[in-house]
Formats: structure tokens, C-alpha cells, sequence
């Protein structure tokens, strides 16, 4: 069964102009869970705005999402800021983390706004700072860890409020290659053990060499959605 279904999307930026740009450009498409999907194409082909709608973060010009039943673009931005926080995990190029908070209490911030106990938030934050292999620097703040070690940090954050989904916005942009190798094992293994979603807008080959679902843009549009066999 399909968690996320998008039907005839589109994104017009300077749509009363002259120059209209169809960033995305009527999208159809399905996720079901458990999957390791990347979205591909050339810088500019609309992979960040797709995912962008995708996780209800920028509005449609017209089109539907539909997470589990729910057509987010119905929603109020309040109802939206709660359904996004309850379902929706986000990885993104820049990290993201808040500065001034240790590594564990980032990854509790979520859970925090979403009224966790002291004790239930101290439990799973371990978890999964365990989980990525970071638990010794539970206690350091963003500015003292390595790019890779941010980036893991900031995976737990995503997975802290028990999403449907990860979506993850170029996550090895700014990793060298042993940090990306690292991330992307710790995320293989997180959907194959426990079958988290995934979905990421990449051009970095050692994302596209380990997902099992290649959905190609080009222009905004679908030109292609391959399943990999591995």
C-alpha cells in the first residue's frame, strides 16, 4: 500500500510573468513504504522543489500529495506544522542542527515540542545516537563534530519523532568520501532492518549506486522510474 501518492503536481515560479518556470511539472507518482528511492537529474531539474512539496514544506501550484489518506495541501499551516512533525523526517544538505544544543539534545528537540517525558526522550535519543554510531559525542555540541558526524546526528533527528518517511535533501553534498560511505550504510541498514522510508534528491553517484528505485527529472518532469535488484 502506498504512503505517499502525487497526482498531476505542479510548481510554476513567476507563473503571472512573461517567464514562467515549471520547476515541477505534472508529477504522478507512488511510495510505499520500506523503500530506498533517489530522485536524480541535473542541478536545476526541479529535485529539491519535489521534494520540498513532497515533505510540505512550499505549497503546490496545483496538484495533490496524499500522506497515508491525507491530502496535505488541505491542510491549515498550523494542522501542516503537526502533521509534519508526527510524520515526516527531515535530512538535509546543510545539517540543520541547532548550535547551541549537545547532540543529544538535538535529537530530543522534536520530541520535546511533541510533549515526550524527560525519561522517553533520554531513551530513544540514546538509541539512536547508538544507532549511528555516535553515542560518544552525545554530549558535544554541532561546532566541535566533523561534517560526517553532524550529518549522522542529524539522521537520528529525523528518525526521533518516528516518521512515515526520511526525506534526505542532498545528504552527502558536503561529506568526503568515507563520511558518505559511513552515512549511507547506516541508512541502508536502518531500511533494511527496520524498514524506514527513504527518499532523497541527489546527484552524488554513491547515493544513486545504492538506492533501489532511480526516479529520473529532467525540466520538472518524470522521465524515468527504475526499480534496482540488489
Amino acid at each position: 500500500m502506498s504512503i505517499i501518492e502525487i497526482k498531476n503536481l505542479e510548481k510554476i515560479y513567476n507563473e503571472n510573468t512573461d517567464i514562467p518556470v515549471h520547476a515541477v511539472n505534472n508529477v504522478n507518482l507512488s511510495f510505499e513504504k520500506g523503500e530506498f528511492a533517489a530522485i536524480v537529474g541535473p542541478s536545476g531539474c526541479g529535485k529539491t522543489t519535489l521534494l520540498n512539496l513532497i515533505g510540505g514544506l512550499d505549497s503546490p501550484t496545483s496538484g495533490m500529495i496524499s500522506i497515508d489518506g491525507v491530502d496535505i495541501n488541505t491542510l491549515s499551516q498550523s494542522k501542516l506544522t503537526n502533521f509534519r512533525m508526527d510524520n515526516i523526517g527531515f535530512v538535509f544538505q546543510a545539517y540543520n542542527l541547532i548550535p547551541v544544543l549537545t547532540a543529544k539534545e538535538n535529537v530530543e528537540f522534536i520530541m520535546h515540542l511533541q510533549g515526550a517525558s524527560k525519561k522517553d526522550r533520554d531513551k530513544r535519543a540514546e538509541e539512536l545516537l547508538q544507532a549511528v554510531g555516535i553515542d560518544d559525542k552525545a554530549n558535544v555540541r554541532p561546532g566541535k563534530l566533523s561534517g560526517g558526524q553532524q550529518q549522522r546526528v542529524a539522521v537520528a533527528r529525523a528518525l526521533a519523532s518516528k516518521p512515515k518517511f526520511i526525506l534526505a535533501d542532498e545528504p552527502t553534498a558536503n561529506l568526503d568520501s568515507k563520511s558518505t560511505e559511513t552515512l549511507l550504510s547506516i541508512m541502508e541498514r536502518l531500511n533494511k532492518e527496520e524498514n524506514i522510508t527513504f527518499i532523497f534528491s541527489t546527484h552524488d553517484q554513491r547515493v544513486v549506486n545504492k538506492a533501489h528505485r532511480l526516479i529520473k527529472l529532467e525540466d520538472g518532469k518524470v522521465i524515468g522510474d527504475e526499480r534496482v535488484i540488489k
